[in-house]
């Protein structure tokens, strides 16, 4: 017997349409017919299960092969196979999806069908010059049959010699795609595409090390695992099955933080587990490592429209039929099935978090450095995380002791409202660099919060809009009597002269410092307060560092660092260079500053409780205290 005849397709470019643009990478052919090949199996499973196939199953491996010499790769199974009739029907009218309408008819039954579009099969063109189908159907009286087709609308269907039910896919693999006829490309994508298929996937036999050599067996080398984690009831697995999940996973990688095990019937159906991994620096290495599947199928590890953007952080797994396998990531953003897969996730992160706060603290305050990424992320790109995360986000002070955002509020509202009734909130962004400013702090009776995380600056700007009557103020910001003004600064009696000379006399002491330009600034701090202390804006370097981690802000970036340098205009040291600069012309005050060890001193003092004094600058620093001693 011999057919001949024509694809049924509107036009004879359907096969480079298909080459070009089916699919952004050609290796997902081999998902593709792997998945066709598990579906087939799946199906025979079901008939049988029903009673409509009564035959032994037998072994329903997937088996995957090579041929160097002819040139081709087979994907053979032991599924439902197909008859000439059903290959007119399946194969030569495009897209018309055999899936779709056996999930129609079994839809109580079916078990874990995977195709939706009809369309995977073509994809074997993308790498092919001749794609061969060898088939037999489970039904009895078939009759095995061949369909041939050398990437033009012409096929050819042809009776042929099979004994055994099911289909063999032949690819002739063209010049340009010889790489997927490589043992080590063929195993590198069935490893990343079909790991956690519900099927077991051959290829190869298993070698052993025998007589100083590798020798192979005559056992089949199964790549995958068909009863992953996520797909077993969380009452099934302790805590060392998730760890060596994710270790399998993610091989070489620290223990997971906490872990999410979702499990969802409706109304959408979604399993995966979802771990929270320690991130030790920067955020943006640690994206893409959640793996999206479609019924155990590999689909992409690009889930920024499935899951919200702080959510990509986490590591893990997620599984759902309701998310189309061959669709952009655009169509996935505005599917409505998808979006509520989000807004769930989000929901189920939530509810962990504030499980483990409620019932453990102290192993939640214990990891608390490594999880707040994630909260502040989530609180900063999303409001109803943040409606949610409020409960249990902590602010950590530098003696380390961690408070909900009510309890600080409780903790510091006696002692740290200003005279217009703000709460000020002191942090430092660097517990060994800010040392003195912080102690000063701790001096007055204030609490400081460690805010020294990659988002904290933003955490700031975010919750200063959230709580009522609110500043958060780094603690080197301004003098420790001015950082919480509890009432009228002190009047500095200097004349505008009195000031001229003394910024002359500093200013012609400073060294040159890349990008840094310092104003002189006089306050009345008292004879026991230090001579000059160096402060920085709030405003201004909070939008510097916010400008280093996102767009919008590069005119802050661009700008350099403005300093203050207060002087202590009520301490002798300072009385004392005054009335010795007092009525001198610049050129006289200049002689005068660089010849005296004390206002040089007192600047490079300033500059090192800063760590702004480097280099040559802080060479003269140490030769000239030696001296002074």
């Amino acid at each position: 017997m011999q057919q001949k005849g024509h694809i049924g397709v509107t036009t004879d470019n359907i096969f480079p349409i298909i080459k070009k643009f089916l699919y952004s990478d050609h290796e997902i052919f081999l998902r593709e017919i792997v998945s066709n090949a598990v579906d087939a199996t799946q199906k025979l499973k079901t008939l049988s299960s029903i009673g409509e196939f009564n035959g032994e199953l037998g072994s329903l491996t997937v088996k995957v092969s090579i041929d160097k010499e002819k040139g081709t790769l087979t994907i053979s199974d032991r599924g439902i196979g197909m008859t000439a009739e059903e290959i007119e029907k399946y194969i030569n009218q495009i897209a018309l999806s055999s899936a779709n309408e056996f999930l129609d008819k079994y839809k109580n039954d079916a078990n874990s069908i995977i195709g939706h579009f009809g369309l995977g099969f073509y994809s074997s063109f993308m790498v092919s010059k001749k794609v061969e189908i060898v088939t037999l159907s489970y039904k009895e009286g078939a009759q095995p049959v061949k369909w041939s087709c050398d990437g033009t609308p012409e096929y050819t269907i042809e009776s042929v010699e099979k004994t055994d039910r099911g289909t063999d896919i032949i690819l002739y693999i063209d010049d340009e795609n010889q790489n997927f006829l490589e043992n080590n490309e063929v195993d590198k994508l069935l490893k990343k595409y079909c790991r956690f298929l519900a099927i077991p996937i051959a290829f190869g036999k298993k070698t052993e090390w025998k007589d100083e050599k590798s020798v192979e067996t005559d056992e089949d080398n199964i790549i995958n695992e068909t009863n992953p984690a996520w797909t077993r009831k969380p009452t099934e697995l302790t805590d060392e099955d998730y760890k060596k999940f994710y270790q399998d996973l993610y091989p070489f990688s620290d223990e997971p933080l906490f872990w999410i095990h979702l499990n969802v019937d409706y109304p959408f159906k979604l399993t995966g587990i979802l771990y929270f991994p320690k991130i030790k620096s920067n955020v943006d290495m640690n994206r893409n490592k959640i793996q999206l599947y479609s019924n155990q199928v590999y689909v992409t590890d690009s889930v920024e429209g499935i899951v919200p953007e702080f959510l990509t952080l986490m590591h893990g797994v997620i599984d759902s039929p309701d998310i189309p396998l061959n669709v952009s990531r655009s169509y996935l953003q505005s599917d409505q099935n998808v979006k509520k897969i989000s807004n769930h996730i989000t929901k189920k992160v939530a509810d962990r978090l504030e499980e483990i706060f409620k019932n453990d603290r102290p192993q939640f305050e214990e990891k608390w450095d490594s999880l707040k990424v994630f909260i502040e992320y989530g609180m900063l790109t999303d409001e109803k995380f943040y409606d949610r995360a409020q409960k249990f986000c902590l602010l950590k002070n530098v003696d380390g002791k961690a408070f909900t955002f009510e309890e600080y509020k409780t903790l510091i509202g006696s002692n740290q409202t200003d005279k217009d009734g703000n709460l000020v909130y002191l942090y430092t962004s660097n517990k060994d660099e800010q040392f003195s400013y912080i102690n000063n702090a701790l001096d007055k009776g204030y609490d400081v919060i460690l805010f020294d995380g990659q988002l904290d600056v933003h955490m700031a700007g975010l919750l200063e809009q959230k709580f009522e009557k609110s500043h958060f103020v780094r603690v080197d910001s301004d003098v420790v009597d001015n950082l919480i003004k509890k009432g009228d600064e002190a009047e500095v009696t200097l004349t505008d002269k009195q000031k001229e000379e003394l910024s002359e006399t500093f200013k012609s002491q400073l060294p040159k410092i890349d990008k840094v330009d310092f104003t002189i600034e006089y306050k009345a701090l008292g004879t026991n307060a230090k001579p000059i202390q160096i402060t920085q804006n709030e405003f201004m370097r909070r939008m510097k560092e916010m400008s280093a981690m996102q767009t919008g802000f590069g005119l802050y970036g661009e700008m350099p660092d403005n300093m203050n340098m207060v002087l202590n205009v009520e301490h002798p040291l300072i009385k004392q260079v005054l009335s010795e600069v007092e009525g001198k012309d610049t050129e006289a005050i200049n002689a005068y500053a660089s010849d005296n060890a004390v206002v040089r001193q007192l600047i490079d003092l300033a500059l090192l409780s800063n760590g702004m004094l480097k280099g040559e600058a802080l060479s003269n620093f140490i030769n000239r205290s030696i001296k002074l001693i």
